[in-house]
């Protein structure tokens, strides 16, 4: 197991308030969203990419959380942005009626402006559709979709569980997360954030959620290994591509190895 380092390392950021501050890759760009005041828009087509992940989450397990990992960490998520308990379950009840869509994961790869590396997870009921949607807006913006594994070596495939502070001392989670198989566990003023493989995650998150009870979220993440200084010029196109692919319906979440200026975050905000 690598060892524990309780100090906060490059790209690392808790997953509770992440448009507080801004950060490296997704999380920088969830906070220019915000700023840019289209929360009724954003929240609406958020709620829609969560129903779609509850949804698909019940139909390829059972429609009960306590036994559906994947199921729970997607209700997590949608209550972490204050979703209706019905639209909750209107998505889970989606999955087991009667003529259900047929809905499956695929995940595109590609470098976007200034040859940063770009993961984006979609669910889709149409491939072809939305393979097409995601080639074009990535030679639109001047990057270019890449083969499957062409950029996934650049990134940690990682399991992430976030506590709030009150949860415990810095040490006590940290001596958690040695006990639960966790590879690291980083806290800061918001909150504690545990990271482990993805091999191991599924174990190390059933041993700690029995220790330390719900998490406020828990997810599956691509972190990159190193990031990418981007120039301002194409820091601005970078964010029109990331934008366009988050308006399609089917894409659930874009990760990239980029690194805004704050120069550039202040004009765009």
């Amino acid at each position: 197991m690598s060892p524990l380092n309780p100090r906060r390392p490059p790209g690392y950021h808790p997953a509770s308030n992440q448009e507080a501050r801004p950060m490296a890759g997704h999380s920088q760009f969830k906070n220019i969203m915000h700023r840019k005041g289209r929360v009724d828009a954003v929240r609406s087509k958020m709620f829609s990419k969560l129903s779609r992940e509850i949804t698909v989450a019940a139909k390829m397990g059972m429609p009960d959380p306590n036994h559906n990992p994947r199921l729970r960490a997607a209700i997590l998520a949608a209550k972490e942005q204050s979703m209706p308990k019905d639209n909750i379950q209107r998505a889970i009840d989606k999955a087991t009626g009667a003529g259900s869509e047929n809905i499956e994961e695929v995940r595109y790869e590609g470098y976007g402006p200034g040859g940063v590396a770009l993961i984006v997870e979609t669910l889709t009921d149409n491939r072809n559709r939305t393979g097409g949607d995601v080639r074009s807006t990535f030679s639109k913006y001047g990057g270019a979709l890449g083969e499957p594994n062409s950029v996934t070596f650049m990134f940690d495939r990682m399991g992430v569980m976030v506590y709030p502070k009150a949860k415990g001392s810095d040490d006590a989670m940290l001596e958690a997360a040695i006990e639960t198989g966790f590879d690291e566990c980083v806290s800061d003023d918001e909150g504690h954030e545990f990271l482990v493989s993805f091999d191991n995650y599924g174990t190390a998150r059933d041993a700690l959620e029995k220790k330390l009870g719900q998490p406020i979220s828990a997810k599956i993440e691509w972190r990159a290994k190193t990031m990418t200084p981007v120039s301002d010029d194409n820091g601005e196109t970078l964010i029109k591509l990331i934008d366009a692919l988050d308006d399609f319906d089917d894409v659930q979440i874009v990760f990239g190895n980029y690194e805004l200026s704050d120069t550039l975050l202040e004009k765009m905000g």
